[in-house]
């Protein structure tokens, strides 16, 4: 039974690869809105050095995806099958790592490169924490998912090392920080916020980026659609959560 199990479930990562592969070839590896025009034009405008990393991503579906072939990078994920997929599709220039991270193991990005030119959170959970604890490298062009149905409550969820954001509540709505939080937070450290993805879930800051978050701020377009339901909405099924103040 077990080596069948095993059969079986190579075939179906062989078609998955198959999969991605054309995906690969039709140029349809990218993130999930505008986000790699955003940060090829932002790359561009900083002068950054050609090397990002990026924590939480899907073998083809991630916000760097459109440095893959003229930079370095190291893809971060807890997930065995997105990683080992990762490492058969993508290019050896590309280093992926399995790991969950915590506020205690994060030296394998700090040590990644001597200079981070992307540096790049969707983890949908600790965001904001691990941007206070990772944006001491200096990189030049950070990209970080915000969480819409926060509307513009300057706030994060508390830090919890285990977090799991289907876990702390039903609806997956309680996780990350909110576009005026992060933007807060970016500034102390010498940066604005430079764009916002069409999509409404990814916040790109530099050291030049001057954008209000009021007026950038997007809802969450794919949220929106597959829950029927309004930012505002979301906002009120989980605003009587505990949340961090900034």
């Amino acid at each position: 039974m077990l080596s069948v199990l095993m059969r079986t479930a190579g075939k179906f990562t062989t078609i998955r690869r198959a999969y991605y592969r054309v995906k690969q070839v039709g140029g349809l590896i990218r993130g999930q809105s505008d986000e790699g025009e955003i940060l090829r034009r932002l790359v561009t405008e900083s002068s950054a050095p050609k090397t990002f990393v990026e924590f939480g991503f899907h073998p083809i579906e991630f916000n760097c995806a459109s440095l893959v072939s003229d930079h370095r990078g190291l893809l971060i994920d807890a997930s065995e099958r997105q990683t080992s997929d990762a490492r058969a599709l993508l290019p050896k220039s590309i280093r992926v790592e399995r790991r969950f991270l915590d506020l205690q193991n994060l030296d394998l990005i700090r040590d990644a490169f001597p200079a981070i030119g992307v540096l790049s959170i969707d983890i949908d959970g600790n965001d904001y924490w691990f941007l206070e604890a990772l944006i001491g490298l200096r990189p030049s062009v950070i990209s970080i998912e915000y969480n819409a149905s926060f509307l513009l409550q300057p706030i994060t969820v508390p830090y919890d090392a285990s977090f799991d954001r289907n876990a702390k509540h039903a609806s997956g709505w309680y996780h990350g920080a909110s576009l005026p939080a992060l933007t807060k937070l970016a500034r102390a450290h010498g940066y604005g916020l430079a764009a916002v993805s069409e999509g409404g879930m990814n916040a790109f800051f530099t050291r030049s980026g001057n954008l209000d978050p009021e007026d950038a701020w997007r809802p969450n377009v794919l949220r929106d659609a597959w829950s029927g339901t309004s930012a505002t909405e979301q906002w009120q099924t989980v605003k009587d959560l505990l949340y961090v103040p900034v």
